[in-house]
């Protein structure tokens, strides 16, 4: 067996040996496993299977970080996007009037498409084009819109007819549990608990079960049936513009998320070449694309690598055998459903806010003493969330930043692919024809 894992992860090369990768792997799992519950509580207010969409979490998450360990050799985990899970929700179910099954459709189009880029090398050189200002926005505004969304869910942010939002009543049992969430999160990130996510949402369940604000269900069980979300993509509405839209909004959240993800975990590791890139880095963006194509059909919003994989990387992980433990236990889980049916809902808001702050912390890099870079980045951030709509936000970005760069007189400086893309988000996202 250790010869067998020497010759398919290279332990030995990398400095690691199989002790050190599977503590690395059970590490990253316990910081992420909060994912096989959050995502589904937030793709069922679709209208969407709770136990269908947590099988397809599961499945699609396993695979691609299988997929990751076996092929890549990285120590990198993916599961559903917290963030495209959301836009997915809100963003395109509820704002823009699409069925579930219409917006799985749009997913796996989106996930053909990064697969044709990732074919073709146009993937690497968008990532490579793409402003950091822009990615910065975007990972920002999501982690607002997130943060904003789990604020809704539990009743902190209520409507106003004349301010639109305003506070809603603290003392309410569900808002109360979320602020005392968020509180809980806090501290233990401030004392560097790995998992931390994890184990309040576990604290909170608990509070839950003691009070009567949640019940218990048992503990294992056979996995819940994923019929009712397998292959039920609605592929007839594919000529919608709406769904045009949506899908080059998945591309490219998928494409800006890969970016800045993957560049700071393979810096935390060490693992970026000498002319600073990503060593087998095709295999490494193949991943998300794949499993995004399998999450869709299974039933599930597009994958995404977790930057949650740090953890394991400090534990010591240097290779695909931490991921493909973390896939492993992925699969494990399927057999304990009961459990995450029966996690409250102030519970998954709370990790849903922290995660959204978290999201933010990237703002620290954006150029705010260059104004053509700052502002482009401003408008994404805060488009987002205000409009309710990623593609909006990206897409009011991508033409910020090309007008004002024109106007500066930088417009040379600016990659041709930066018009392009400017040129798609007017056309598809803002209705004109070009």
């Amino acid at each position: 067996m250790s010869n067998l894992l020497e010759r398919l992860f290279h332990l030995k090369e990398h400095g690691s040996n199989v002790k050190t990768e599977l503590l690395a792997g059970l590490t990253t799992f316990s910081t992420m496993a909060y994912i096989i519950v959050v995502n589904p509580a937030i793709l069922s207010s679709t209208g969407m299977d709770f136990g269908a969409v947590m099988v397809a979490t599961i499945l699609a998450a396993s695979f691609a970080t299988l997929f990751m360990g076996l092929c890549a050799n990285y120590p990198f985990a993916l599961a559903p996007s917290m963030g495209l899970n959301a836009y997915f929700t809100y963003g395109v179910v509820t704002a823009l009037g699409l069925s579930w099954q219409t917006a799985l459709a749009a997913c796996f189009f989106a996930a053909v498409t990064l697969i044709i880029l990732n074919i073709t090398g146009i993937r690497q050189a968008l990532l490579e084009a793409t402003p950091a200002c822009l990615r910065i926005g975007t990972t920002s505004g999501i982690g607002i819109f997130l943060a904003f969304i789990g604020l809704k869910e539990t009743k902190l942010v209520i409507q106003h007819p004349d301010t639109f939002v305003t506070l809603g009543n603290i003392a309410e049992p569900y808002a109360a549990m979320t602020l005392a969430g968020v509180i809980i999160i806090t501290a233990l990130l401030a004392y560097q608990v790995r998992g931390a996510i994890l184990w309040a949402i576990l604290i909170l369940w608990g509070i839950g079960l003691a009070t009567g604000l949640t019940e218990w269900k048992g503990l294992t069980a056979m996995p819940p049936s994923i019929a009712p979300t397998l292959f039920s993509l609605d592929f007839a509405s594919a000529l919608d513009p709406r769904v045009i839209g949506v899908t080059l909004s998945f591309v490219f959240v998928m494409i800006f998320d890969a970016a800045g993800t993957l560049l700071s975990l393979c810096s935390h590791g060490e693992f970026l070449d000498e002319q600073a890139k990503i060593p087998r880095v095709r295999k490494a963006l193949s991943a998300d694309a794949l499993g995004s194509l399998f999450g869709s059909l299974l039933g599930t919003s597009p994958m995404s690598n977790y930057l949650e994989s740090a953890a394991g990387i400090t534990s010591g992980g240097r290779t695909g055998l931490t991921s493909t433990i973390v896939g492993l236990l992925f699969l494990i889980t399927l057999f304990f459903s009961p459990l995450a049916t029966a996690i409250p809902s102030f519970a998954t808001s709370a990790a849903m806010i922290m995660i959204g702050a978290l999201m933010t912390s990237q703002l620290k890099k954006l150029p705010w003493d260059d104004i053509s870079e700052m502002v482009p980045g401003f408008i994404t951030l805060v488009a987002i969330p205000l409009t309710f709509n990623i593609a909006a936000g990206i897409g009011l970005g991508f033409i910020a930043f090309a007008l004002l760069k024109l106007l500066t007189g930088k417009a040379r400086e600016t990659s041709p692919l930066i018009w392009v893309i400017t040129a798609l988000f007017i056309g598809a996202q803002l209705s004109i024809k070009i």
